[in-house]
């Protein structure tokens, strides 16, 4: 159990410095080795900040090193594809920032990608491996609320006057939708345990911002007459919110995806045994999700999430977009 998985990095980004990479430090059974960047003294001083042994001026380099066994990938989204290839190539496990493609034919060729190569694949979806989701499944299972009638969902955000942003460029795979919309609809997903039927959305593209939808309503047609309300926006004031609404009862999730304090990562039930506050464990939610990736590489777990999950959430995603665009439902 001594043994730990070891990481290099394949960006400089804001997201692993934040978020990933100070959860794999701080997480049991990983360590990150090594970090990448196509400018050499850029990865220099990230690893100086960040306290990691090698920095690597080019990924090709990285992707060589026989210290490493698995990458992280938080590039543009369109260059996903290409590095999860490349890195399966090489011989590396693969975490790759969410949404995990442009399309869900690009995600399924980077699945059969690294089943050829032997090696695990997973999209980083932080927020499931927090305990607390399967909580909230075990209510829903308990009937505590009664029957599923309907989830609504949103995650919005405000970078509306930030300048040089990739979420703002359309061929790199900006926009809301692939940005935070797919939380909604991972997590309606993995909820109800179905997949939907159609999918139909409403954007406002922004002339200001690459024309990138900055804003995005969506309503999510699953089996049983169960139905997801979201919307998403990087235009728009702070919101990470689910509920689940039941015929005796609802379930509410004030943050549901991300966290700012361990204080807001509990939920709130109100059903058939009243209104009640839900505790749940004090994690790290990124650290969980490392660890169970290590777990998996180790042999000492199978996937809580299997890589065709990514492709068939990327269809959604997909969908949505196609939706907002033509203005039209989309059936699946």
């Amino acid at each position: 159990m001594s043994k730990k998985l070891r990481w290099g990095i394949l960006s400089t980004a804001n997201i692993g410095r934040k978020s990933v990479i100070p959860g794999l430090q701080y997480s049991q059974f990983n360590e990150v080795t090594a970090i990448a960047s196509r400018d050499q003294a850029k990865a220099e001083e990230a690893a100086k900040e960040l306290n990691i042994q090698h920095a690597y001026g080019s990924y090709e380099e990285l992707l060589a090193s026989d210290d490493i066994d698995a990458v992280y990938i938080p590039l543009p989204n369109h260059l996903h594809m290409e590095w999860t290839i490349k890195a399966a190539e090489a011989g590396k496990h693969v975490l790759c920032e969410k949404p995990i493609a442009l399309t869900a034919e690009e995600a399924e060729r980077m699945v059969i990608a690294c089943e050829q190569a032997g090696v695990h694949l997973a999209e980083a979806f932080m927020y499931r491996h927090h305990p607390r989701y399967q909580m909230i499944k075990d209510v829903i299972a308990s009937g505590e609320i009664g029957t599923v009638r309907g989830l609504h969902a949103n995650f919005t955000f405000n970078s509306g006057e930030s300048t040089n942003n990739i979420r703002f460029n359309k061929e790199m795979g900006g926009g809301s939708i692939y940005d935070v919309g797919c939380y909604p609809i991972s997590a309606a997903r993995f909820l109800t345990g179905l997949e939907p039927d159609a999918v139909t959305a409403q954007s406002f593209f922004s002339p200001k911002h690459g024309d990138v939808d900055m804003m995005t309503s969506g309503f999510l047609e699953f089996p049983n007459d169960v139905s997801l309300i979201f919307d998403c926006g990087m235009w728009a004031s702070f919101r990470n919110r689910l509920e689940v609404l039941g015929t005796d009862g609802t379930i509410e999730v004030p943050s549901a995806f991300v966290c700012s304090h361990d204080s807001e990562a509990g939920f709130i039930v109100n059903g058939k045994l009243g209104k009640r506050e839900i505790e749940v464990p004090v994690i790290n939610q990124y650290s969980a999700m490392v660890d169970h990736f290590a777990d998996v590489v180790f042999e000492r777990s199978t996937p809580a999430f299997t890589p065709s999950d990514a492709v068939r959430n990327m269809r959604v995603v997909e969908s949505a977009l196609v939706s907002a665009t033509k203005r039209e439902r989309i059936t699946l």
